[in-house]
């Protein structure tokens, strides 16, 4: 049984995001074949190409966190119909300079709640798409976040939710295990 190293990118910077509460939950639903990690963001500067001949250290600890996982989880709210302009700002960072696209062949999938987030979701799916990163379409995962739905510690209280979040990480295994077959990591 292969495991798979997964990054998780939480789109909220908010210390008490239902986004964060969303990836605890994920983390503990997952397979176990699923090694998650966060890879956090706080700390970049806004990208510039400026920095392009020379990253600043974070925005190189940042590349080498992408670069040591296998698939990249996306758990995103709805900031103004789009993604939050940090997590825009990361995927900046990690697709720069030209030629040198952290995400590239790189499986993900992107799930987040809000009081909306299928807009956000479209405009992350078509970001990723330009990156090159193969995209789990299926299923979609817009959940609908209600006051104790998820716990600070990330237990989910509705059972037809956890179910459902079980599922949805059982597929993005399964999907990991398909795209790294085609498109291995060493190729």
């Amino acid at each position: 049984m292969a495991i798979h190293k997964v990054g998780y990118l939480i789109g909220s910077l908010a210390r008490e995001s239902i986004n964060r509460k969303l990836a605890k939950a994920l983390v503990q639903l997952a397979p176990p074949e699923l090694e998650m990690t966060e890879i956090a963001f706080r700390d970049l500067p806004l990208y510039s190409y400026d920095y392009d001949a020379d990253f600043p250290p974070v925005a190189r600890d940042f590349k080498k966190a992408i670069a040591s996982v296998q698939a990249v989880l996306f758990v995103t709210p709805e900031y103004n119909r789009s993604i939050p302009g940090g997590l825009k700002n990361a995927i900046d960072w990690a697709s720069r300079p030209y030629g040198k696209n952290s995400f590239a062949r790189k499986p993900s999938a992107v799930i987040g709640t809000s009081p909306g987030t299928a807009v956000a979701q479209q405009s992350l799916r078509s970001v990723l798409s330009f990156c090159n990163s193969p995209q789990m379409n299926a299923p979609e995962a817009y959940i609908q976040f209600t006051p104790g739905l998820i716990t600070a510690d990330g237990e989910v209280t509705v059972e037809s939710t956890e179910d459902f979040l079980r599922s949805y990480m059982a597929e993005f295994h399964m999907f990991i295990a398909r795209v790294l077959q085609v498109l291995p990591p060493d190729a």
